[in-house]
């Protein structure tokens, strides 16, 4: 049986999920906005920062995330800036397509990644993950204007959206290109004490 398709993203107050400028992502503004993450046990052991760190819902919440993913998909915008930034272990650990317009041979990093450059599309790049998932599901990993895409196409069965208490102005707005006809989800919140 197949696995679900979702996206799981951090959102500022005023609904953007990334700085307007690519020569800001993975900078300080998305620092603040992903600043939640970054003490959570699961994260920090996943990504090689030191032992120790918070439990509790956020980082299970963190940990069921990546433990559920067997394969990601992402524009070519969020690889860009990613391939900056990530470690040389990028910290996914599992098959990643970018839906991109360039050809590109896949890029294998240490400890599972593999990114995978599709040219035709986002229904060829899920049906790619989704093979490569097996069982597992499919996540949707960004920037906002891929998920804005599988979500008017209705290809997405859930997400999860982590609001931080951040303003950015400007920025990549996570649903102001999404239409009406793509919510056919139940709306639910969940949230957590403030401290």
């Amino acid at each position: 049986m197949a696995g679900k398709v979702f996206f799981s993203v951090s959102m500022s107050l005023d609904g953007f999920i990334a700085p307007e400028s690519l020569g800001d992502l993975m900078g300080q503004q998305w620092m603040e906005l992903q600043q939640w993450i970054f003490p959570l046990r699961f994260f920090r052991e996943n990504l090689k920062l030191g032992e120790g760190g918070e439990e509790g819902r956020d980082n299970d919440i963190a940990r069921e995330t990546f433990e559920r993913t067997g394969a990601s998909v992402m524009g070519k915008r969020m690889f860009d800036a990613g391939e900056q930034a990530w470690p040389e272990e990028a910290p996914f650990h599992t098959p990643v397509f970018v839906v991109t317009h360039e050809k590109r041979d896949p890029w294998e990093r240490p400890g599972g990644t593999t990114f995978h450059f599709v040219n035709d599309g986002i229904e060829t790049a899920l049906d790619q993950a989704r093979e490569a998932a097996g069982h597992r599901d499919v996540r949707i990993a960004g920037g906002g204007a891929t998920i804005g895409e599988y979500v008017n196409a209705g290809l997405i069965d859930e997400f999860t959206i982590a609001l931080s208490p951040v303003l950015f102005g400007p920025g990549s707005a996570c649903s102001t290109a999404w239409t009406r006809a793509a919510w056919p989800w139940s709306r639910s919140a969940r949230s957590r004490p403030s401290g």
